[in-house]
């Protein structure tokens, strides 16, 4: 571990015992299976979350469907693109690297933290836990841990938001593209109100073809994806006229989607900075054509993929 990273991690706004687990990432002296099997301990060399692939630190915080699962709901996952994955420690310093924010710096730490204690639950109590359970506790601790951390709330409190209303707002375009029998995807574009791009994101959907799930899920994922970015102010457009309609008149009455419809509304009543709204698919285009990349990307993972560059030699 370099000096100039060292002297980072050592002046974060996040607790000792995360400053500690951080050096042993760097270090690669985490107890992983992979680690101990190096030194000679007798363990499974199987991830003991997902039993899919070798325990080693690539594994365990990027590819684990737990971990892909948390990064994605997280709205974090667009931060490593581009990034080299080869090494884990590699990847997290120049990730943390490029981050100035220390809420975002903190969040992410956050996640790896709630990663490694599932993988320890499993490991040395023999536990099971579920995912949405897992999403809270990363929502709750990382509360609890800028609660305590008054620099980090003191800059989040001034951090700079868009202005409310108008054509000042930034706008999310998101879109859903669908294969029938087989899978899909969603397209996501924040943009400046003079409608400049500004982030990208693309990704896949495996099991589920029905094109207004699709819809919903992607919209739910732009929503994420906004909040956890700080944009809480923007406005969402989209083409899916009959949902955003229900939304708009709070109507969540539907067997396929009534849940999600129902988290959406949440959101956008704590959030009164959200507006969703119609807009025509030509005036959609951008969120259609990453969606439409992203589902012909299948089955290799949307997430190595520049889509911003991609999606700027095509404007």
């Amino acid at each position: 571990m370099d000096r100039a990273s060292w002297i980072r991690l050592w002046n974060a706004d996040i607790p000792p015992k995360l400053k500690v687990f951080v050096w042993q990432i760097f270090n690669r002296a985490l107890p992983t299976s992979e680690a101990l099997i190096a030194k000679k301990v007798p363990v499974h060399p199987r991830c003991p979350v997902c039993w899919e692939s070798a325990e080693t630190m690539e594994h365990l915080f990027l590819d684990c469907p737990v971990a892909r699962a948390l990064w994605g709901f997280s709205g974090m996952e667009h931060l490593g693109e581009g990034l080299p994955r080869q090494t884990f420690p590699l990847f997290l310093k120049r990730l943390l690297g490029l981050i100035q924010s220390p809420g975002l710096f903190m969040a992410i730490v956050c996640l790896l933290w709630r990663i490694w204690r599932s993988r320890n639950w499993v490991v040395f109590e023999g536990k099971q836990f579920g995912f949405p359970a897992l999403m809270r506790q990363f929502h709750q601790q990382y509360e609890e841990w800028v609660s305590l951390s008054p620099a980090v709330g003191a800059r989040q409190a001034r951090s700079p938001r868009v202005s409310v209303g108008g054509d000042s707002r930034v706008v999310c375009m998101w879109d859903g593209a669908t294969k029938l029998g087989s899978h899909s995807a969603g397209g996501m574009v924040l943009m400046t109100p003079a409608r400049g791009i500004m982030l990208v994101k693309g990704y896949q959907l495996q099991g589920i073809d029905d094109p207004m799930v699709v819809e919903l899920l992607v919209l739910r994922e732009a929503i994420v994806w906004c909040l956890e970015l700080g944009v809480v102010d923007v406005r969402l457009e989209g083409d899916a006229k009959v949902l955003i309609d229900k939304i708009n008149r709070a109507d969540a009455r539907s067997n396929r989607v009534g849940a999600v419809l129902e988290e959406i509304m949440y959101y956008v009543n704590a959030h009164p900075g959200l507006d969703i709204r119609f807009v025509g698919r030509r005036n959609n285009r951008v969120a259609h054509l990453v969606a439409r990349k992203a589902l012909s990307l299948y089955p290799a993972m949307s997430r190595y993929f520049d889509f911003r560059a991609w999606l700027s030699s095509r404007m």
